[in-house]
């Protein structure tokens, strides 16, 4: 339901998920608040580390609060089991808080796996949505990219890459403004023949949708940002991601390597660091903050383990962008009128 007319919108944190929790989870909690009106931040986790954390700080007591959780659900857990075997975790119990309606939205850092199960189980899905997405927005040459499924799915059949497409586009309208944005299916040629059979069979879906379907795309296009959304199965997703996320270790090396292999070039690098660090700033995961996990029945954003107070904040303010578009009505009406020829 849409949190539009709200005049606070309340997001529960996994203040217990990221790699330097809750030091980062909490500071960025005490800047989102500091720095934006009508929010406020639900702390769930350890409350004596959460409270010695907060005590660093000066900030509006009456927009952050601490929920208690005595469990932890760490990287190594199996994301199949830890939602059963820790149902007082920090993460449970944040999503908890949001399906009771206490919080308006939920970020995680922690064990992606474990988020996307304990969404959907405590969630549950947007009706007649197959299967939750998670969709990656990346740095392009113009416009916006936005590439799912980037890991939840690993095994896709057609209706999924549909509704992918589905969920991508009405989160591109409503988050970035974009009307009518256009769709793309990821493939290894742009001919409609080209790709293996789920690739030939969604091309099939999306070309009799009522989507602004522009045919397939190859793995150049992402980054040209010849299309709005890409729709692909999690694991060709996945890759594609990782594979973006290591391109900016590989620039910062070479800069590094650069500026290392004399005074000259140290002084090169220097005078143009300022333009550096504005082009780099696009392949930054801590300015996008998270990746969102679309189809569950309520907002759910998942971090980066090694996300900065900035990530942190940036989680918070999606979240809220989400929670005041309503994009899930959107997606259930849209989800609801492809049905029937998709099936």
């Amino acid at each position: 339901m849409s949190q539009g007319q709200k005049e606070t919108i309340t997001i529960s944190l996994d203040a217990m998920g990221g790699d330097n929790a809750p030091v980062n989870e909490t500071a960025g909690a005490v800047e989102t608040i500091k720095e934006s009106a009508g929010i406020s931040v639900i702390l769930v986790g350890d409350s004596a580390k959460i409270e010695t954390e907060l005590k660093k700080f000066s900030y509006d007591n009456s927009r952050i609060r601490v929920h208690h959780a005595s469990e932890v659900i760490t990287m190594e857990d199996s994301a199949a089991d830890a939602f059963r075997k820790k149902p007082d975790s920090s993460m449970v119990s944040g999503l908890k808080l949001h399906k009771s309606g206490e919080a308006d939205g939920f970020i995680s850092a922690g064990n992606t796996g474990a988020v996307m199960a304990a969404s959907l189980f405590t969630l549950g899905r947007i009706v007649n949505v197959s299967r939750p997405t998670i969709g990656s927005k990346f740095p392009t040459e113009k416009g916006i990219t936005m590439v799912l499924d980037v890991g939840a799915n690993v095994d896709c059949k057609p209706i999924n890459l549909l509704q992918f497409a589905v969920m991508g586009s009405v989160f591109v309208n409503y988050i970035y403004g974009i009307d009518n944005p256009t769709v793309g299916l990821l493939s290894v040629g742009e001919e409609k023949s080209k790709g293996d059979l789920l690739t030939t069979e969604a091309y099939e879906l999306l070309e009799k949708s009522n989507l602004n379907f522009i045919g397939n795309v190859e793995g150049r296009d992402i980054l040209k940002g010849s299309t709005n959304v890409i729709v692909c199965d999690g694991f060709t997703g996945n890759v594609v991601l990782k594979f973006a996320e290591g391109v900016l270790t590989l620039l910062k090396s070479k800069f590094s390597e650069f500026a290392d292999s004399g005074f000259i070039n140290k002084l090169k690098v220097g005078m143009a660091y300022g333009t550096l660090k504005t082009i780099l700033k696009d392949f930054d995961y801590q300015e996008y903050g998270g990746v969102p996990l679309l189809g569950v029945n309520g907002i759910s954003i998942i971090g980066h383990g090694r996300s900065s107070p900035l990530a942190i904040k940036n989680m918070i303010l999606r979240a809220v962008q989400m929670a005041r578009a309503g994009i899930n009505d959107e997606i259930a009406k849209r989800i609801k009128d492809i049905k029937e020829f998709a099936t």
